[in-house]
């Protein structure tokens, strides 16, 4: 069965590539554009990984995690897609229960290694 990715990015041509260049990788991937959405989506199907925007139109993108897990719908995996290269909001994301923190944009072939190993 084909590992369950959800994108959550407010940015709708950034999701859709990402979507596209893990499609390629056999994952199954779905988007969601803000922390409603997120919430929504991970209250569904069981999600393997997590690509989470930090910055949402309607709020912090790590407030997801709080919410999912007090559902028991926290993904197996979840890191944190920012675009500020900055230790404060690396600890920021580790402590909030981040498995790993990307600065944006990542490139294509690290992004796909890197969800082999988190899928692994």
């Amino acid at each position: 069965m084909a590992r369950r990715i959800l994108i959550v990015e407010d940015n709708a041509l950034a999701a859709g590539a990402l979507q596209a260049l893990l499609e390629t990788g056999g994952y199954v991937v779905h988007i969601a554009h803000s922390v409603e959405a997120a919430i929504d989506a991970c209250s569904g199907e069981a999600t393997d990984l997590m690509l989470l925007d930090l910055t949402l139109p309607d709020g912090d993108g790590l407030s997801v995690l709080p919410a999912v897990a007090a559902i028991g719908r926290l993904p197996t995996t979840t890191v944190a897609l920012t675009g500020h290269d900055d230790p404060i909001i690396t600890a920021r994301c580790r402590a909030a229960g981040c498995h790993d923190v990307l600065l944006k944009p990542v490139p294509a072939r690290e992004l796909l290694a890197r969800a082999a190993a988190w899928l692994a």
